[in-house]
């Protein structure tokens, strides 16, 4: 089949597509026939070696993919059939024409929904959803404040906080505030202006209940400021590229908290591997988006397709911050 490999740590463009063995069918796994692969700023920097979680060279970079059923492992409880159309969540093997998953890992995608866009359900919706379920825990009515709004995890976050009935300050480039809007966000404002007068002035002063913050970086510190009382910022990365410090003052004086929401933990990518432990919890989530995605809650954005040799033009889409929602490439396509 054909792949992307990575045997040493370089540069995603230093990539190879090369032809390699099939992987084998291990227990407890599903054989997919890739359609879809993911293409991310994380993506990048698993290659380089950058990240906190380094597969063993060689390898085949890739982590999220939709395609349809191959076959399923004999120890498999409740195999789907072949020819099922289905997501997952893959430890890495994405950007290849076929990857094996872990069954508790794979999810069908409901009749008349596209392939291509459910890419973005393995990883970037229940990053969203578990922050806003787990971690913010708002009820309808409340405010909440999305950073990167226009990009994969926080235009989920402004869809699912709309499922659930939240009132969404989106915040993104002033190019793509149309896609926010699109979703039903109440207000976008510009990522390139300040906004903490904008958000108290839209909450009647009040602040908001919570913040999900994509981006981290120098937005880290008014975001904080734009909590109300007892408000929680949710920092699920890092995409401006800084690591912020928390003024743990600001914390007791606002009475506020922040939350970590880090979704790999919850596919077996932490220390000690609680895949398994995790794995109804996770496939609840699942189940939850496809629900919402089928009832049209949900609009999984998909900006742009490549086939798999463009991989390399793919990334630049990505680096460049021109995409609304996500990329992918189709390892199928010759």
């Amino acid at each position: 089949m054909r792949a992307l490999v990575c045997e040493s740590w370089r540069e995603f463009d230093e990539l190879e597509l090369k032809e390699i063995p099939p992987p084998p069918l291990r227990p407890g796994g599903v054989r997919i026939r890739v359609e879809a692969a993911g293409v991310s700023f994380a993506t990048q920097l698993v290659v380089a070696g950058k990240y906190q979680r380094k597969p063993p060279l060689p390898f085949t970079p890739g982590t999220e993919v939709a395609g349809t059923v191959l076959e399923s492992a004999p120890d498999v409880a409740d195999p789907l059939p072949a020819g099922t159309r289905v997501f997952a969540v893959v430890d890495w093997g994405g950007l290849a024409e076929e990857v094996v998953a872990d069954a508790i890992h794979v999810t069908t995608i409901p009749d008349g929904l596209p392939l291509e866009p459910a890419v973005a359900m393995p990883i970037s919706y229940p990053t969203a959803a578990a922050a806003l379920l787990w971690r913010a825990r708002l009820a309808p009515g409340q405010w909440v404040l999305v950073q990167g709004a226009a990009a994969g995890v926080g235009l989920a976050g402004v869809e699912i906080a709309r499922a659930l009935g939240l009132r969404v300050i989106a915040r993104c480039g002033a190019a793509k505030r149309g896609v926010p809007l699109s979703r039903g966000a109440d207000l976008v404002l510009d990522s390139a202006e300040p906004f903490r007068a904008a958000v108290l002035e839209a909450t009647g002063g009040a602040g908001v209940g919570a913040v999900l913050d994509t981006l981290g970086g120098p937005v880290f510190d008014e975001s904080l400021r734009c909590l109300g009382d007892g408000g929680t910022l949710v920092t699920i990365g890092f995409a401006a590229g800084g690591i912020p410090q928390l003024p743990v003052n600001l914390l007791l004086l606002k009475n506020i908290g922040v939350a970590g929401l880090n979704w790999g933990t919850y596919c077996g990518w932490s220390p000690g591997d609680n895949r398994q432990l995790h794995a109804p919890r996770a496939r609840a989530i699942w189940a939850q988006l496809t629900e919402w995605w089928a009832a049209g809650a949900l609009r999984p954005e998909l900006h742009a397709s490549f086939p798999l040799h463009e991989f390399r033009a793919a990334m630049a889409e990505v680096k460049s911050r021109r995409a609304s929602g996500r990329v992918v490439v189709r390892p199928q396509e010759v």
